[in-house]
Protein backbone atom coordinates (compact mmCIF):
# COMPACT_ATOMS: atom_id res chain seq x y z
CA UNK A 1 0.00 0.00 0.00
CA UNK A 2 1.29 3.43 -0.46
CA UNK A 3 0.06 6.91 0.53
CA UNK A 4 0.94 10.51 0.82
CA UNK A 5 2.70 10.11 4.50
CA UNK A 6 6.63 11.71 3.70
CA UNK A 7 7.68 12.35 7.56
CA UNK A 8 6.71 13.21 10.68
CA UNK A 9 8.32 16.23 11.93
CA UNK A 10 7.22 16.84 15.69
CA UNK A 11 6.51 20.53 17.40
CA UNK A 12 9.08 21.59 20.12
CA UNK A 13 6.83 24.56 22.03
CA UNK A 14 9.47 26.57 23.79
CA UNK A 15 9.28 29.75 25.77
CA UNK A 16 12.64 30.99 24.65
CA UNK A 17 12.98 30.80 20.92
CA UNK A 18 16.13 32.33 20.27
CA UNK A 19 17.87 30.07 22.79
CA UNK A 20 16.42 26.42 21.61
CA UNK A 21 17.14 27.61 18.09
CA UNK A 22 20.62 28.16 18.93
CA UNK A 23 21.01 25.33 20.88
CA UNK A 24 19.81 23.19 18.55
CA UNK A 25 21.64 24.69 15.29
CA UNK A 26 24.78 25.49 17.52
CA UNK A 27 25.11 22.48 19.73
CA UNK A 28 23.05 19.64 17.86
CA UNK A 29 23.96 20.31 13.92
CA UNK A 30 20.35 20.87 12.45
CA UNK A 31 19.91 23.59 10.00
CA UNK A 32 17.13 26.00 9.88
CA UNK A 33 15.87 26.01 6.63
CA UNK A 34 13.24 27.95 7.73
CA UNK A 35 12.66 30.83 10.75
CA UNK A 36 10.43 33.83 10.83
CA UNK A 37 11.49 34.32 14.83
CA UNK A 38 8.88 32.62 15.91
CA UNK A 39 8.72 29.48 13.86
CA UNK A 40 11.24 27.73 12.48
CA UNK A 41 11.85 24.55 10.41
CA UNK A 42 15.24 22.64 11.09
CA UNK A 43 16.63 19.45 9.76
CA UNK A 44 19.52 17.22 10.65
CA UNK A 45 20.54 14.39 8.32
CA UNK A 46 17.09 14.30 6.85
CA UNK A 47 15.26 14.21 10.67
CA UNK A 48 12.87 17.08 10.80
CA UNK A 49 12.04 19.33 13.42
CA UNK A 50 9.79 22.22 13.87
CA UNK A 51 9.82 25.17 16.78
CA UNK A 52 7.21 27.46 17.92
CA UNK A 53 7.41 29.83 20.40
CA UNK A 54 5.15 29.63 23.19
CA UNK A 55 4.54 31.93 26.20
CA UNK A 56 1.48 30.48 27.45
CA UNK A 57 2.55 28.07 30.45
CA UNK A 58 -0.21 25.81 29.97
CA UNK A 59 0.79 24.42 26.70
CA UNK A 60 4.37 24.14 27.36
CA UNK A 61 6.13 20.95 28.37
CA UNK A 62 6.80 20.09 31.69
CA UNK A 63 10.32 18.65 32.29
CA UNK A 64 10.48 15.06 33.54
CA UNK A 65 12.39 12.35 33.02
CA UNK A 66 10.91 10.80 30.20
CA UNK A 67 10.59 12.13 26.35
CA UNK A 68 8.83 13.01 23.84
CA UNK A 69 11.36 13.55 21.09
CA UNK A 70 13.40 10.19 19.72
CA UNK A 71 15.71 10.76 16.64
CA UNK A 72 16.42 6.84 15.26
CA UNK A 73 20.33 7.42 14.38
CA UNK A 74 22.68 4.27 12.52
CA UNK A 75 25.81 3.47 14.82
CA UNK A 76 27.73 0.28 15.28
CA UNK A 77 26.24 -3.33 14.59
CA UNK A 78 26.14 -4.20 18.43
CA UNK A 79 24.81 -2.76 21.41
CA UNK A 80 21.89 -0.37 21.75
CA UNK A 81 23.65 3.43 21.67
CA UNK A 82 21.42 6.44 23.15
CA UNK A 83 22.57 9.85 23.94
CA UNK A 84 19.92 11.93 25.75
CA UNK A 85 20.11 15.55 25.54
CA UNK A 86 18.08 18.04 27.75
CA UNK A 87 17.48 21.14 26.09
CA UNK A 88 17.61 24.47 27.78
CA UNK A 89 13.94 24.55 27.67
CA UNK A 90 13.98 21.38 29.86
CA UNK A 91 12.77 19.41 26.73
CA UNK A 92 14.80 16.00 26.49
CA UNK A 93 15.85 15.22 23.08
CA UNK A 94 17.19 11.31 22.37
CA UNK A 95 18.74 10.32 19.72
CA UNK A 96 19.22 6.47 19.74
CA UNK A 97 20.34 3.52 17.29
CA UNK A 98 19.04 0.02 17.34
CA UNK A 99 20.48 -3.45 18.28
CA UNK A 100 20.74 -5.42 15.53
CA UNK A 101 20.81 -9.46 15.91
Amino acid sequence: MTGNTHQITPFMHVADFERALRFLTETLGFTAFFNDGGYAYLEREGAGLRLLQNSDPAELGVPHGGFAYYIDVRDQPYGQRELMIRAPDGNLIVFGASIEP
